[in-house]
């Protein structure tokens, strides 16, 4: 794998040395450095019955892109090393992106390859670029952008290896099929951008027999919605809506949704203020074990909504329980997030943020409290440089005795969560000729 990805980086540099001359002119080639350190310090939280649990580690990501650009063509490919100092095995090295794109003149184009797809507010396909892995697809997207008008098409198909006959059994997580249409349109003369998602998501059920290999036995769930964005001067105004139907990967039916609303105003030069509301719909019951706890639910019908692919860090409190963390014994009640908060630049660079979230489950179930928790986050960035950043953060979070037995984790009522962060992002070389 390593010395593959040498090659390819190594054969994207000799390429964009050799252009043709009558490009002359008009060829750009740049090789980026993203350094990210990340130290963190947790306590209390995940583990059940643990009343002690404090954490102490430190992240690192590395990325080292090669671009190459001219008219209607660009490629791109970018290696990334991720984990944690110390660690055996030494982390994780792969390609997060590799890619190459054409274009025409008349705003159509098609990009082959690993890459980054961030849609709207990244609540649905997102970097998610908080996880050292992030995210990246390897999909082939077609679309046309011009005059307001965006439309892209998005086609994945997943396999484990290179099989003579059959395929290979895909499971967790990612999709073994995907396509998805995205449409977006800017409104002439008025602040206010629309679009509208719809995905076929393809997922793997059944067993893997001895062999590896699977029966086609693939499930399809559907998610369709819109998002809306309204940007006046001082205000910006985002709302979305989406729904999801169809099966998931153990054969049970979905119908699942959720909505969502945020309003920022800059009140003063330095000043920002904000406010929002996230309504993602949850399962109706759950099993009582004898011990108290929660048993798994047996459901004809899911009703719990999954944000698939987002930037889930950005929206649900920055302790990561929901959406991230999951629930115990697959029980899923949803999420009411009511936020409120503000930012504050008091000097150049120094940027500053305080928010206040109220968490409670959407099921109303008669066993427990619908609140889960009240969290406060605060962040500090400062630009040390152009390419260089350092921020903090902390969060604060009490839990309810509800947040006890859907996370079967004791001491919820005292979380702390700590972080300090360095990124270090230098263009070292940008040519043109």
């Amino acid at each position: 794998m390593t010395r593959r990805l040498y090659f390819v980086m190594i054969l994207l540099v000799a390429s964009a040395m050799m252009s043709f001359a009558q490009e002359e002119g008009k060829n750009q080639f740049d090789l980026n450095l993203n350094i990210l350190g990340r130290g963190e310090m947790r306590y209390g939280g995940f583990t059940e019955g643990d009343k002690e649990n404090k954490a102490l580690f430190l992240l690192e990501r590395t990325r080292l892109s090669i671009g190459y650009k001219r008219p209607h063509i660009e490629a791109k490919v970018t290696a990334q090393h991720s984990g944690i100092w110390g660690q055996e095995g030494k982390g994780s090295f792969n390609l997060y992106e590799a890619w190459a794109q054409l274009s025409t003149n008349n705003g159509l184009f098609a990009k082959l390859g690993r890459q980054v797809l961030s849609y709207d507010d990244e609540r649905i396909i997102g970097a998610n670029d908080w996880a050292m892995a992030a995210n990246s697809h390897d999909v082939l997207k077609l679309g046309y952008e011009g005059y307001g008008h965006k439309v892209h098409a998005i086609l994945g198909f997943n396999q484990n290896a290179e099989n003579i006959s059959g395929g290979t059994f895909y499971s967790g997580d990612s999709y073994k099929s995907m396509q998805t249409l995205w449409y977006h349109y800017d409104v002439p003369k008025i602040p206010i951008g629309l679009s509208l998602l719809f995905m076929n998501i393809g997922m793997q059920g059944g067993e893997k027999n001895e062999e590896g290999y699977n029966k086609p036995c693939n499930k399809f769930q559907q998610l369709l919605g819109g998002y809306v964005s309204f940007k006046p001067e001082k205000l910006t105004v985002e709302a979305s809506y989406y729904h999801q139907i169809g099966r998931n990967e153990y054969d049970a039916k979905l119908d699942a949704w959720m909505a969502s609303i945020k309003a920022q105003y800059q009140a003063w030069q330095r000043v920002g203020l904000l406010v929002g509301f996230d309504y993602l719909s949850g399962d109706d019951y759950f099993v009582i074990r004898s011990k108290g706890g929660l048993g798994m639910p047996q459901h004809k019908v899911f009703k719990f909504f999954n944000p698939v692919y987002g930037s889930h860090h950005k929206f649900y409190g920055m302790m990561d329980f929901f959406y991230v963390q999951a629930f115990s014994d697959t029980f899923s009640p949803g999420l009411q997030n009511l936020y409120a908060g503000g930012t504050f630049s008091p000097i150049k660079n120094l940027d500053l943020s305080l928010t206040y979230h109220y968490l409670a489950m959407a099921t109303n179930l008669k066993q427990v409290n619908m609140t889960l928790g009240h969290d406060i986050d605060f962040e500090a960035s400062y630009q040390v440089l152009k390419d260089a950043k350092v921020s903090l953060g902390f969060s604060y979070m009490v839990g309810t005795k509800t947040m006890e037995k859907l996370k079967r984790t004791e001491n919820n009522d005292n979380l702390k969560w700590a972080w300090l962060s360095l990124v270090v992002s230098p263009r070292i070389i940008s040519k043109k000729w």
